[in-house]
């Protein structure tokens, strides 16, 4: 592990910047708000809706609602649709950071409502009872969430006894100055070609004082809370839940392969901890047991998360960047002890302290980058080094904030743009958005699974035909590819394959017939062998993975940590993608430029693929199809074929004259293959 001893030079420097736009359908300059203060404010009542911006530090929404409005009522909804997302850890989170909310609004002379229900029914009482014109709400990306807005919105517009429909007003904390989306450059290379400035973050606004009488509610206890979001769930709901709930790694050294319930082994950590480090990093080392400190950031149970409100974090996050200085206060001892133990890889440890207080908006990205910027003036004079900065900690957390914020604007881009033949949508997996689209409105449930380095548009020849059939197609892009978000994490197949039973569970909401082509299909695999109720079926095309007879038991897996051989092997193999893919992946986004790609391609060379196919869906018999195209030029497929036949009881097999991607070569026959398949087990199910 580097120890951070010696300054770190960017991969990926980003100068400062700023940006303004809204939905199309309302918008607010948003951009000009550091005046905003002085402009006309008139009597009208406004309501501010929070949800992932739990602060009032460079807060524009507030700001412009406070300019703009006499009455300001700010508002927390516990809807069970945006909290049943997180785990305990998080609500935790969620809690406190509200408690030190409301106490910063209550300062301003102001207050936090806070309500349980749905956010439309929620808000539309509020809007009748305090008569608002306007309701202010943080922009999203994620599909669930813009459904709820639409929802929220198409429930003011229609509810009776209301004078006129308010209006929402949407807003985003500006960051890169580009006055369009679709001046936005589709490539990151393109992208730091512009050179843009990053504004300034804004202080807390002057609020008005509310001179409603109104019940603002209790802040509930998280035994209240989790009663809540749980509620009462049905017997499936329950299972599925507890499926959720398991870790891939424990179940496979525990010799759990085709168990039909999954042991209810709970995940010891909020879920940045799931993939956010190497091997789910236990930052509850040994030498950190001692009594919680009174001022410590690490507010939850477990201690593993900074969080907080956004003072506590800001004082975190100048201990983390002062990292090489040392320091004699026990908070800030305490800080540097986590990040030591979280930094698996070069500047891994940001991500795993701070990413939740960043999804949950009680910091910004914004007020970071000005952070880490103002302490690496007061290194050097006041200067900044055109040859990166002067300590891994700021490269760290100003390298994170920034390529947050690229792949947040690519999200966004996607959602407001009707480019493409696809209709893309945006799930947070763990914190990071995750890009997927769907296809059909009814028949049995499809998910399909790209290789490595590829990404869900490598299916373009396969989604409609199979969909058309009778079928509703699932395809998406994994974590670390495409477009999908490329955090500073460690990659591995478990991680991939529980995010895979993690979009099952969460968006198709069914078991699904999977499908998947090289490395997806080992994924597949896991998912099937590991959690069988979510899997109909299995369909490999031209799959990694072994057969090995007589496989009986998993060994004792090891720490994986990014090794110096895997660094360089990354540095090497990145101009060959380059060159190479788009040959091999035709008409395909050339992600290989994007921020955190060689981080992604450093995994490859830590796989662990030992467990091999035949052990993995041993449960699945007469349930797996094998398409293998004989002409792969990275796989014996002769021998292959052989050993599968042998030792793979009950499996079906299609060979073909085509390479390794063989859905991508002959899109047609691969299809009638996939939909007859389909069809097949479909007819033996009905018959169960």
């Amino acid at each position: 592990m580097s120890l951070l001893t010696f300054p770190r030079f960017l991969s990926f420097s980003f100068s400062p910047n700023t940006l303004s736009f809204g939905r199309p359908r309302s918008r607010f300059p948003l951009a000009a708000s550091k005046g905003a203060e002085s402009s006309a404010i008139d009597d009208s009542v406004a309501v501010l809706w929070f949800k992932h911006d739990l602060r009032i530090d460079d807060h524009p929404g507030l700001v412009a609602a406070a300019s703009r409005h006499r009455t300001v009522i700010p508002l927390y909804v516990f809807d069970r649709r945006i909290l049943s997302r997180f785990s305990d850890e998080m609500l935790e989170l969620v809690l406190v950071a509200m408690e030190d909310l409301r106490e910063s609004l209550k300062d301003q002379g102001s207050n936090l409502m806070i309500r349980f229900g749905s956010a439309e029914k929620t808000i539309r009482e509020i809007v009748k009872e305090v008569k608002a014109t306007t309701i202010f709400a943080e922009e999203e990306v994620e599909h669930e969430l813009r459904k709820m807005i639409d929802t929220v919105q198409e429930t003011l517009a229609t509810a009776p006894l209301l004078e006129r429909s308010p209006e929402v007003v949407m807003w985003h904390t500006p960051f890169y100055d580009i006055k369009d989306l679709k001046y936005l450059p589709p490539l990151h290379h393109d992208f730091k070609k512009l050179q843009l400035p990053i504004t300034s973050p804004l202080g807390p606004p002057r609020l008005p004082s509310v001179e409603i009488g109104l019940d603002w509610g209790p802040v509930p206890s998280l035994a209240d809370l989790k009663q809540f979001v749980n509620g009462n769930p049905s017997k499936s709901k329950e299972d599925w839940t507890s499926i959720k709930e398991t870790i891939a790694e424990k179940m496979l050294l525990n010799d759990q392969i085709d168990q039909a319930e999954p042991p209810n082994t709970l995940i010891g950590g909020m879920e940045s901890l799931k993939s956010r480090g190497s091997n789910r990093i236990n930052l509850n080392h040994e030498q950190t047991q001692r009594k919680r400190l009174q001022k410590s950031v690490f507010v939850t149970s477990n201690g593993n998360l900074v969080g907080g409100g956004t003072n506590a974090v800001l004082n975190a996050l100048a201990a983390y960047l002062r990292y090489l200085e040392g320091t004699g206060r026990d908070d800030w001892q305490e800080v540097h002890e986590k990040l030591r133990n979280a930094e698996s890889r070069d500047g891994a440890s940001f991500g795993i302290l701070f990413g939740s207080a960043l999804f949950l908006g009680i910091i910004s990205r914004r007020r970071v980058y000005h952070e880490a910027i103002k302490y690496e003036k007061e290194r050097n004079a006041g200067f900044l080094s055109p040859f990166g900065y002067s300590a891994a900690t700021i490269a760290a957390a100003a390298d994170a904030v920034c390529t947050m914020e690229w792949y947040w604007l690519m999200a966004l881009k996607s959602q407001i743009s009707d480019e493409g033949p696809f209709s893309i949508r945006i799930w947070r997996w763990n914190g990071y958005l995750i890009q997927y689209t769907v296809v059909g409105h009814e028949g049995p449930a499809v998910l399909l699974v790209h290789g490595f380095g590829a990404f869900f548009e490598h299916y373009r020849d396969n989604i409609h035909p199979v969909a058309d059939s009778g079928k509703r197609v699932w395809a998406i892009t994994l974590l670390g590819f495409g477009k999908s978000e490329k955090p500073n994490v460690f990659y591995s197949e478990l991680m991939w394959a529980e995010l895979l039973r993690d979009f099952i569970i969460q968006v198709v909401g069914e078991p699904v017939h999977l499908v998947g082509n090289s490395i997806g299909g080992y994924f597949i695999s896991i998912v099937a062998g590991l959690w069988p109720a979510l899997a109909k079926s299995v369909i490999l095309i031209n799959s990694a993975g072994n057969v090995i007879p007589e496989y009986s038991s998993v060994p004792s897996s090891k720490e994986r940590r990014t090794s110096g051989a895997a660094w360089l092997g990354a540095r090497l193999l990145l101009p060959f993608l380059r060159l190479r893919l788009p040959s091999i992946v035709k008409n395909c986004y050339p992600a290989s430029y994007d921020p955190g790609v060689l981080v992604v391609l450093e995994s490859i060379f830590s796989f662990n693929l030992s467990i091999p196919l035949n052990y993995l869906l041993k449960g699945f018999n007469e349930k797996v199809l094998f398409i293998q195209g004989v002409k792969d030029p990275i796989s014996d497929s002769e021998s292959k074929l052989a050993m599968l036949r042998e030792h793979f009881a009950g499996i079906a097999i299609k060979e073909l004259s085509a390479g390794h991607c063989p859905h991508d070569e002959l899109p047609e026959e691969v299809n009638y293959i996939i939909c007859d398949w389909i069809a097949t087990i479909e007819s033996k199910l009905l018959l169960v």
